[in-house]
């Protein structure tokens, strides 16, 4: 297993440093691989919601990916905020010529808080260009719902919609269950079956950023060398130990914490 791998996000940056491009940064030294990352948007967000977007032109995140993939060994990258159909074709179109590296994309439309993060028409350019790219998507109950037309009220639902989506695109999903009540379980659908995740519900904690550490953690692991189910295996620890170990910023606010481990 590759200790020093190189793992690449590509996403909006978080001045709460909880979520995106922080986010990722953080989870991907706790999981002991090296980070370089190419910003799509700057947020102005905290805990309670996002302000304000400004993306970057798609020329500009085009250059950043073209620099880092160019001159670093990126073994695994993730997708998380995209924000306009301009920058996923320019993403998407750098990735095509990189078929061997895994690509873990995050389909982020909206922050937990209810922010969107996307601009209406962005999602369609995210699943034309990228989901056929994909070693994984990783969505959310929302985001499933969304992408199904259909609502998931229950872990035969999201088994049901996850299967559906594998079909159609054809790649790996990772149907994450968090939204839905009782204790914390994913599905990896893949076309030779699938595999359940699960672990304990952790309450009263802020789960601000919790996707994108997730899917974070995936892309790091296969950086290393593990395979998929692996991967999302430890990424599956990893979360629920950065939550069952949240740690306070202020009083009555708990928060993940990435680097739970080292403490």
């Amino acid at each position: 297993m590759l200790k020093h791998a190189v793992a690449l996000t590509v996403a909006g940056s978080d001045s709460g440093g909880g979520a995106g491009i922080q986010a990722d940064l953080k989870t991907f030294s706790a999981c002991g691989v090296y980070g370089a990352s190419v910003i799509t948007a700057v947020t102005a967000q905290n805990l309670e919601g996002v302000r304000a977007i400004q993306s970057v032109r798609p020329a500009v995140v085009e250059a950043q990916l073209r620099a880092v993939l160019e001159g670093y060994p990126v073994r695994a990258v993730k997708t998380g905020m995209l924000f306009s159909r301009a920058i996923i074709t320019a993403v998407a179109a750098v990735l095509r010529d990189h078929p061997r590296i895994p690509l873990v994309v995050d389909p982020v439309f909206a922050a937990t808080s209810g922010g969107r993060l996307i601009r209406p028409g962005a999602v369609a350019a995210l699943v034309e260009n990228l989901f056929p790219l994909a070693a994984l998507v990783t969505p959310n109950v929302p985001e499933a719902e969304f992408l199904c037309r259909g609502a998931i009220r229950s872990l035969a639902d999201l088994r049901e919609a996850g299967e559906m989506l594998c079909r159609y695109y054809g790649v790996p999903f990772l149907m994450k269950g968090g939204h839905l009540p009782g204790a914390a379980i994913d599905l990896l659908l893949e076309e030779n079956g699938g595999e359940v995740f699960e672990a304990g519900m952790v309450k009263g904690v802020n789960s601000h950023g919790s996707g994108c550490t997730f899917s974070a953690a995936i892309t790091a692991h296969l950086a290393r060398g593990s395979g998929l189910r692996s991967s999302v295996a430890a990424a599956k620890a990893y979360i629920a130990g950065s939550l069952a170990h949240a740690h306070a910023l202020k009083p009555g606010t708990r928060v993940i914490d990435h680097f739970f481990a080292a403490e």
